[in-house]
């Protein structure tokens, strides 16, 4: 595996490749990879000739600039990762290599970027939209993978791709869930282990929300009120919404698919966690 650090080296060694004819995949990641990563780069690897996955903490995404200075740093580690999983390129520059001045550009995508994660975090899918459409450009890949424990940032990801008109298939890749429901997360290296235990909860308490034939504003206060009722747990957040545009609903009856997205904080510290769950 190659590691990259340059535009200008990436772009000349995918060249090659392309001259070739050879199919390129993208994964795009902050690093702290774990087991949810590997799957989306394992998944790559088989369905293109080359992949190419991008490990950049991306300061434009981060509104609180406490969270961007506590997230897990393992570029060691997550090169012997993606070698396991037999990637072909990680790229890994600096925030001077992608960022030599300041990025002003402006995207916005409502309702989609601005409920829930762009309501409580100002700027992070134009920040989010930034760096991806970057690596867009830098990569040309014809597919590109992301995993649906982001629900709402795919979604975005996807306006932003058809408003540029970028050529390449955006590619949603399902939750990867510890034994105990936890969602596969690089903040869950910050949990103590009697933290990553209490999280296991959020999920357990949606999951069990969905064969109780309440109404959607019940599920949403049943969701709520439980999760709440954990000691070590605070939701910020549950939206119950469409599936493709993100709008709340009311019924059940009012979208062909209907998701339930939460923010939780775990601990004293406090982390936090995202997840979702499907409804139909």
């Amino acid at each position: 595996m190659k590691v990259i650090n340059t535009i200008n080296q990436l772009r000349e060694c995918l060249a090659k490749y392309r001259e070739e004819g050879r199919t390129i995949g993208l994964v795009p990641t902050m690093g702290a990879l774990h087991e949810g990563h590997a799957s989306l780069v394992r998944r790559s690897v088989e369905e293109n000739d080359i992949t190419v996955v991008s490990i950049f903490l991306n300061p434009t995404q981060f509104n609180d600039p406490k969270d961007l200075e506590r997230y897990p740093r393992t570029l060691d580690a997550d090169c012997r990762l993606l070698e396991a999983c037999k990637a072909d390129i990680a790229f890994a520059p600096s925030v001077k290599e992608i960022y030599p001045e300041p990025d002003t550009r402006q995207f916005s995508y409502p309702p989609t970027d601005s409920v829930m994660e762009g309501a409580m975090r100002p700027g992070h899918f134009n920040g989010v939209c930034q760096i991806v459409s970057k690596l867009f450009m830098y990569v040309e890949p014809d597919r590109a993978y992301f995993g649906e424990k982001d629900y709402q940032q795919i979604a975005v990801i996807r306006r932003m791709v058809d408003d540029l008109g970028f050529k390449l298939e955006i590619v949603p890749c399902p939750v990867v869930r510890q034994s105990d429901g936890l969602a596969l997360s690089s903040r869950n290296a910050l949990l103590s282990d009697e933290e990553r235990i209490t999280a296991a909860n959020i999920f357990r308490v949606m999951n069990e929300s969905r064969s109780l034939g309440l109404t959607v504003q019940q599920t949403r206060d049943y969701v709520v009120d439980r999760v709440n009722s954990i000691p070590g747990l605070k939701v910020q957040y549950f939206s119950i919404v469409d599936g493709d545009s993100l709008a709340d609903v009311s019924s059940w009856s009012d979208a062909p698919s209907i998701v339930g997205c939460i923010t939780v904080f775990c601990g004293p510290k406090p982390i936090r966690l995202i997840d979702h769950i499907r409804y139909k």
